[in-house]
């Protein structure tokens, strides 16, 4: 957990009277004098590293991304890489196109260079899953990337990767968060001038190369590289929104690489934008997002539409249904389709593993499951964060014990290949697509396929609630919600008794301790509470299996309902 401020006005005044910080964000905090709530939010705890690293909303002060926490960040990093006492450590570093994301990798990287550390930075915004794969490919000890991902344009963050390319595991994590917690001001956060680190060779920019090796490696995932090669890479439309961010060039040259030719790209998003001024929020899992995409879909005839949000690890997709209809995808049902997909190809083709696994989270949909069961295919959960897939990707890789098929979360996470250890909506825009086109062949959409799907494992449907709570109040009432359903667990929901309650606190299943309730109910159904890792949220997540779509929608409602109505309840 981030360090609280005892006293947050104390930690207020020390920023003021600092001398090593600047006269703009002296004056930023000069504006919220006498404002004791907004102090208190600032400055009440220092930002800690989550599911997704470092994140918060940028400004002034401890709770905020800003030079500071940023550098004061890197500055720890730094100093956990040296204690490791490897020779020659060396970092990468990419961006997103979030404000002061630039600004960000480069003093990241100054800082790193400050402590002889040889950092290779990208020249303009890449995706997440691209440094993942940078830090493999090079060799490196460690990797940065500055995003938000899907998050509020007021918001950015701070990625840190182990030298397997898998963001820092909660040991690891835990070991920087003392690190830089050991840093007792701003003057130890050591740096060089942009020139001398040049000079020096310990800031190197990469070049369009590593562009080049990164697709061609995305491309080569492809499950049936022949299948686009006549009329139908041709035929087969498919409309692509980068939503602002990352995913624009890498996800055009990957389709275009598979044998893509009919591509369209919603011009209004298509360029970098920090203020994502065309979405309320820049996250493919929100239909809102695609609203421009199903406009340019119905005038091209798209056969389906795929989108990613800023920095490019989260892909969601949209795909027609009987009535012609678009309809956006769950990160559930895309992945159940990609699972059935991907199992499909490697049987045909005679290179399904027997000891082949697919990699979810807790969270996730049990219907990807079931469909790799009925292919003999092991698979596992973990905690929620694509980390943990990563890290259990390391794992068989150093012993050979299995060998990963796939990997997903049902927060439209997904990953084939094992060229990365983080999720790739790069590689998952090119596979849903081939999926589509192969059974577009057939004469099916994804949506028929999906209904196939249904009929065979059953109606599996899935939802999420969250609720947000900001600052210091709201975080101790997530921390009260979590103690009343712990404390009082039900006895039934909805009139359906709970069958076992799952407290992942004290750690289960070989997994770390956590702080997630599941709650399995006696019809099949479960749902699960967990305070979110990068927001000040408290999410709720819920799942039914049914015999019909209609069917499962309802109970699925009511589940909602019931649980809702405690969560929300006031005390």
């Amino acid at each position: 957990m981030s360090k609280p401020n005892n006293d947050h006005t104390a930690a207020y005044e020390a920023w003021l009277n600092d001398n090593l910080i600047d006269d703009a964000t002296k004056e930023e905090l000069r504006g919220i004098a006498g404002q004791e709530k907004e102090i208190a939010d600032r400055f009440y705890r220092d930002l800690e590293f989550g599911t997704g690293g470092l994140r918060g909303v940028m400004g002034a002060g401890t709770n905020r991304l800003n030079a500071y926490t940023v550098g004061k960040a890197t500055q720890g990093l730094a100093n956990w890489l040296l204690s490791q006492g490897k020779a020659s450590p060396s970092a990468v570093i990419a961006h997103d196109s979030r404000n002061y994301s630039p600004e960000f990798a480069l003093d990241s990287a100054l800082v790193l260079a400050g402590n002889g550390i040889k950092t290779y930075l990208f020249k303009s915004l890449r995706p997440t899953p691209q440094l993942s794969f940078a830090v493999r490919a090079l060799g490196a000890s460690s990797g940065i990337v500055i995003t938000a991902s899907h998050n509020p344009p007021e918001y950015n963050g701070y990625k840190a990767y182990g030298s397997d390319g898998c963001q820092l595991i909660p040991e690891d994590a835990e070991q920087v968060i003392a690190a830089i917690a050991a840093i007792e001001g701003f003057g130890e956060v050591k740096r060089l001038s942009r020139e001398d680190a040049e000079q020096q060779g310990l800031l190197v920019w990469l070049d369009e190369a590593a562009d080049r090796d990164y697709v061609q490696t995305v491309v080569a995932q492809s499950l049936n590289s022949d299948l686009l090669k006549g009329e139908l890479g041709e035929k087969f439309s498919v409309v692509f929104t980068p939503l602002h961010g990352t995913g624009n060039l890498p996800v055009r040259q990957a389709l275009e690489g598979a044998g893509f030719r009919n591509v369209h790209i919603v011009a209004e998003q298509e360029q970098p934008d920090g203020y994502f001024s065309t979405v309320k929020s820049p996250n493919p899992e929100e239909r809102e997002a695609f609203t421009l995409a199903i406009e340019l879909a119905k005038k091209v005839n798209a056969d389906i539409i795929v989108g990613t949000d800023p920095d490019a690890d989260r892909m969601g997709a949209v795909v027609r249904n009987s009535e012609g209809e678009y309809v956006v995808l769950t990160g559930n049902q895309s992945g159940a389709l990609m699972v059935y997909y991907v199992l499909t190809m490697l049987k045909e083709q005679g290179r399904l593993p027997d000891n082949g696994v697919v990699i979810k989270t807790i969270v996730t949909s049990e219907m990807g499951a079931d469909i790799a069961a009925s292919f003999g295919v092991d698979v596992e959960n973990t905690l929620t964060g694509f980390k943990y897939i990563g890290e259990k990707m390391t794992a068989y890789e150093k012993t050979g014990e299995k060998s990963f098929l796939f990997g997903y979360e049902e927060s439209y996470g997904y990953l084939t290949g094992t060229y990365a250890r983080d999720k790739d909506a790069i590689v998952a825009a090119l596979l849903i697509c081939e999926a589509a086109a192969y059974y577009s062949s057939q004469g099916k959409t994804l949506y028929d396929v999906l209904l196939e799907l249904y009929g065979a494992f059953g109606a599996y449907l899935e939802g999420q609630e969250s609720r947000t709570m900001k600052g210091l109040d709201g975080a101790q009432q997530i921390q009260g919600i979590m103690n009343d359903w712990r404390s009082h667990p039900p006895v039934e929901i909805g009139g359906v008794k709970v069958a076992e309650v799952l407290d992942y606190s004290a750690g289960l299943q070989g997994l770390r301790p956590e702080n997630v309730l599941k709650y399995k109910l006696e019809d099949g159904s479960w749902f699960c509470l967990r305070p979110s890792g990068t927001e000040p949220k408290i999410k709720v997540y819920f799942a039914v299996k049914q015999e019909s779509p209609a069917a499962a929608e309802k109970a699925l409602q009511a589940l909602k309902s019931s649980v809702m109505s405690r969560v929300d309840r006031k005390e």
